[in-house]
C-alpha cells in the first residue's frame, strides 16, 4: 500500500530512495525501481509536480495509482514552486536527508537538482548518508527514454509508441460529470470527464480503448477534444462504454485511449454523426475481438 508524504514529512523507517521528477514513470525509471527493490528496503520515490514543459503525463492522483501498482511504498510529493526552484542544491539535500532515513539512494546519470539545476550525482554521493547508485540512461531505438519523448509520441497519436516507453499504459483519470446528454439522444450514451489543464493529452481526435470503472472494465470509444458538430469548442473527454448501462455520475473513472481512429470533425447532421459513431463502435468491437 502506498503512503503519501508531503515535502516536509518525516520518514524514519530506512528506505531505498528514488530521486527524480517522475513526471511519467517510464521504462528508464523502472531500472531504478528494480535495483531499489533488490536492497530489501521499502521503496520511496520523490516526485515533483509542475514545472514541466508540455504539462504532466500523470497528475498526482494518477501518479499515486501508478506507483502503488509498481510496489512503491512511499511517495514523497513536492510541488514545483519558486522557493523550491531557488533552493541551493546542497541545502535541498541537507533538508531531505534530515527528514528521510535513506538506506540506499538511486538516480539516473542525468539527475539534476537545486537552484539552476546545479546539483549533480557527484554532489549527491558526497552528501548522502548511504550508498548512492547512479544508473545510465535507458535508450529505445537509439533514443533516450524520457517524458518529453513520450509527450511527443502522444502528440502524434502514437499510443503504441508511448505505451512501450511507459511502465504502465497512459490513461486519463477523472470524475464523471453531467454533460449535455446529446449522446443519449442519439442512442449512444457517453460519460464526460473534465480535462485537467495540467494534463498532457494525446492528439485531439477519436480513439478506441477501454475504461476502468467501479462497475468493471469496458471497451470504449473515446473522444478527446471539442465537439464541433454541435458548436462546442470546450475540450472534454467523452467516452462511449460498450456494454455498459446505468450511470457513473460522481464516480472516478480511468480512460485508456489505445488506438487513434480519426480526427474530430463537424458532421452535417446528427444522423451523419450517429452513422459515424456506429462505425466507430463496430471498429472497436473488431479491435477487441482481434486482441
Amino acid at each position: 500500500m502506498l503512503t503519501v508524504l508531503g515535502e516536509r514529512a518525516e520518514l524514519f523507517e530506512p528506505c531505498a530512495l528514488l530521486l527524480g521528477a517522475f513526471d511519467g514513470f517510464h521504462t528508464g525509471h523502472m531500472t531504478l525501481l528494480e535495483a531499489a527493490k533488490r536492497t530489501g528496503y521499502p521503496v520511496a520515490a520523490l516526485t515533483i509536480f509542475g514545472g514541466k514543459e508540455g504539462g504532466a503525463l500523470f497528475l498526482p492522483a494518477e501518479r499515486r495509482a501508478v506507483l502503488s501498482s509498481l510496489g512503491v511504498s512511499y511517495a514523497l510529493e513536492y510541488d514545483y514552486s519558486p522557493d523550491l526552484f531557488a533552493t541551493p542544491a546542497l541545502h535541498f539535500l541537507a533538508s531531505l536527508f534530515s527528514r528521510i532515513r535513506a538506506g540506499a539512494v538511486f538516480c539516473g546519470e542525468d539527475f539534476r537538482f537545486g537552484a539552476g539545476a546545479t546539483g549533480t550525482p557527484s554532489d549527491l554521493k558526497r552528501m548522502a548518508p548511504c550508498p548512492v547508485t547512479v544508473l545510465p540512461l535507458k535508450e529505445a531505438n537509439g533514443e533516450k527514454v524520457s517524458s518529453s519523448r513520450i509527450k511527443s509520441l502522444l502528440g502524434d497519436a502514437d499510443m503504441d509508441g508511448a505505451n512501450a516507453l511507459l511502465a504502465r499504459p497512459y490513461f486519463i483519470q477523472g470524475t464523471v460529470e453531467h454533460g449535455r446528454h446529446v449522446g443519449s439522444k442519439l442512442g449512444f450514451p457517453t460519460l464526460n470527464l473534465a480535462v485537467p489543464p495540467q494534463k498532457t493529452l494525446p492528439k485531439e481526435g477519436v480513439y478506441g480503448g477501454f475504461a476502468e470503472t467501479p462497475r468493471g472494465r469496458f471497451p470504449a470509444v473515446v473522444n478527446i477534444g471539442a465537439r464541433p458538430t454541435f458548436g462546442v469548442t470546450e475540450k472534454k473527454i467523452e467516452a462511449y462504454l460498450d456494454g455498459f448501462s446505468g450511470d457513473l455520475y460522481g464516480e472516478t473513472v480511468r480512460v485508456y485511449p489505445e488506438r487513434y481512429y480519426r480526427p474530430t470533425a463537424a458532421f452535417p447532421s446528427a444522423e451523419a454523426l450517429k452513422a459515424q459513431l456506429a462505425g466507430d463502435i463496430a471498429r472497436l468491437r473488431a479491435q477487441k475481438e482481434n486482441v
